[in-house]
């Protein structure tokens, strides 16, 4: 009598594991695979030198149109200030009670410029730069890294003018002139977490790009860059308790406040939210760091689709 021995079928291996054994066998990877945050941030310090130079030549390309050329960085926010003075200032009577009315709203409009301009750049860091995102490899957070420091570039331009204005309205040099240099950099890191969130959601839909205006308009108005939240929010005017803090800590108020404070001497410290310094750099690692751990965590979906 013969035994016949049945041996077990062997264990289906799906299409999957096979092709992911052979390519671990043959060393290849997986094409534009995110990498590690230790890896990333690595790689973005190795193009360094490509962020600023593209910063730079997309600051010279903007205006080269232009007949005045690089003149409109400083003449756009200077020409949005003295619309501001006309209707606020002067038709609605917001200077009153503020002391040193232009170089406070110059200030707030410079300031506020930075912030919105690298939110709406930001937006259109990967959407707008489709073909440049497709043709290479590169970490793709180095696009609105560069777009913010093109603002920040745009913003030195800037505060030359408004430190004649300042020196021609009788605002003195100041040791407390130093404060805006940390100031600045606070609101760097702030205004670059937020490109970086805007750049993720602007990548997977475009038409937030139209929709940024309207919010960043609103956001201006309750920012105190035409009015003085501190004048507003005063006793006696009838506001729940809770509007004046909200107002004052918003990202956008606190370093607009901040540079009046470091710039302005009629600008007082009783003027700024308690632990004003603690706020801005909560509101600048938060956003910051926060913003640019988002914005790696869909480093592969960039520029597909």
């Amino acid at each position: 009598m013969t035994q016949v021995l049945h041996t077990p079928p062997p264990t289906p291996v799906s299409a999957e594991d096979d092709l992911a054994a052979l390519a671990a066998r043959h060393g290849l990877s997986v094409s534009g695979a995110r990498p590690t945050l230790p890896q990333y941030i690595r790689q973005l310090w190795a193009r360094r030198h490509f962020i600023v130079a593209f910063a730079t030549a997309k600051l010279t390309a903007q205006y080269a149109q232009a007949k005045l050329g690089q003149v409109w960085q400083v003449m756009t926010p200077l020409l949005n200030a003295a619309v501001y003075y006309f209707i606020f200032g002067i038709l609605l009577g917001t200077k009153k009670g503020v002391p040193d009315y232009i170089p406070f709203l110059v200030t707030g409009v410079f300031i506020w410029t930075f912030t919105s301009s690298s939110i709406m750049t930001g937006t259109r860091a990967i959407a707008g730069n489709l073909g440049l995102v497709r043709a290479l490899h590169f970490p793709r957070a180095a696009l609105p890294i560069s777009f913010c420091l093109q603002q920040l570039q745009q913003l030195l331009f800037s505060m030359c003018a408004l430190v004649v204005i300042l020196l021609c309205f009788g605002v003195p040099v100041a040791a407390s002139w130093v404060l805006a240099i940390p100031a600045l950099l606070l609101q760097f890191m702030f205004n670059t977490g937020m490109s970086l969130i805007m750049a993720r959601w602007g990548a997977k839909t475009p038409d937030i790009s139209q929709l940024m205006p309207f919010v960043l308009r609103t956001w201006m108005y309750i920012s105190g860059v035409m009015w003085s939240i501190d004048k507003l929010t005063g006793k006696h005017k009838g506001l729940p308790s809770w509007v004046a803090p909200m107002l004052k800590d918003n990202p956008a108020a606190v370093y607009i406040d901040l540079m009046r404070y470091s710039l302005i001497d009629s600008f007082h410290g009783s003027q700024l939210p308690p632990h004003v310094w603690l706020v801005a750099t909560g509101w600048a690692v938060v956003v910051g760091v926060g913003g640019f751990i988002y914005f790696w965590k869909a480093e592969e979906t960039y520029g597909r689709g």
